[in-house]
């Protein structure tokens, strides 16, 4: 297993049409973040654990869509949103932001499920969880298990241990999705076109539209959109941050207007507001491979 522990100064910056950064003002907010890999058998179907401790000012954070299902287990407090509060929550895919309010406190880990992994462990497919939020017990998962064992956990590690005992627990034998619609997914996240995919698969758009919205809860086109916008903002959270513009380029935008009017679309703000009110400036980080951290 390999943890990344990060302290992190907030920087409140003022940031100019092109993604510069001028001016930071140093603000007293503490994050704590560690990534962890799940064990080898598991990555088909979880892709990361990522452990979190923030102390910051009250206020909002914009879960973005991506390409994995989100589970969530607090440690403290709960995820607030606007369908509910949850202790453990489950979100399908989605294409919009979700709303989280938060009391400047916010404590626990967050495992990144893939499509598979929804049907491998809990038994459903992932469309029918797209554009919801529910707590674990609704899909049949062992979650006042799963919340006991890691608030009491000593260290990230055995949290993330935990994680693996169970999910290794749940793996069950299911039916897998026709070999087109995991190709089609495969060439999807290349950045290959819908018509192109549909005629290398000798199925119609229309088909492939459809078999798409069955298993994932998403067009095709919507999630070749939101893998393209999950891979500019990669860039956006990179330690070199480049210019909107540059990353316009390197994900196959028309132009820096085609890119910001996409973000706007997925993120609900402009790529300069929001990276201004979401990403931490960082000025003191660590990194710690294979560290045991507490928290």
């Amino acid at each position: 297993m390999t943890l990344l522990d990060c302290i992190y100064d907030k920087v409140f910056s003022r940031i100019d049409s092109c993604g510069r950064v001028f001016g930071p003002t140093l603000v007293a907010v503490d994050v704590h973040y560690v990534a962890g890999s799940p064990r080898p058998s598991l990555l088909p179907f979880v892709t990361r654990y990522s452990g979190y401790r923030m102390r910051t000012e009250p206020g909002v954070h914009r879960g973005l869509p991506s390409r994995s299902l989100t589970l969530v287990v607090t440690l403290d407090g709960t995820v607030d949103l606007p369908d509910g509060s949850f202790s453990t929550l489950i979100s399908g895919l989605h294409s919009y932001p979700v709303i989280i309010t938060h009391s400047g406190f916010q404590h626990g880990v967050q495992i990144d499920l893939t499509p598979l992994g929804a049907r491998v462990l809990f038994g459903v497919a992932a469309g029918e969880l797209a554009f919801t939020s529910l707590d674990w017990d609704v899909v049949g998962a062992p979650g006042a298990e799963v919340l006991g064992r890691l608030r009491s956990a000593p260290t990230w590690a055995a949290r993330f241990g935990v994680l693996d005992e169970v999910f290794s627990r749940l793996v069950t034998p299911v039916r897998l999705p026709a070999p087109e619609v995991r190709w089609a997914w495969e060439r999807l996240a290349l950045g290959a076109s819908v018509s192109a995919i549909a005629l290398d698969v000798g199925w119609s758009r229309q088909h492939l539209t459809s078999v798409f919205r069955r298993e994932f809860g998403l067009t095709p086109k919507v999630l070749g959109r939101v893998m393209r916008f999950e891979r500019a903002g990669m860039m956006l959270r990179g330690a070199r941050r480049p210019s909107l513009a540059e990353v316009a380029a390197a994900c196959g935008y028309t132009d820096q207007a085609h890119f910001t009017r996409e973000w706007g679309a997925f993120a609900g703000t402009s790529p300069t507001t929001w990276m201004a009110e979401e990403l931490p400036f960082v000025q003191d980080a660590a990194a710690l491979e294979g560290a045991p951290s507490s928290a």
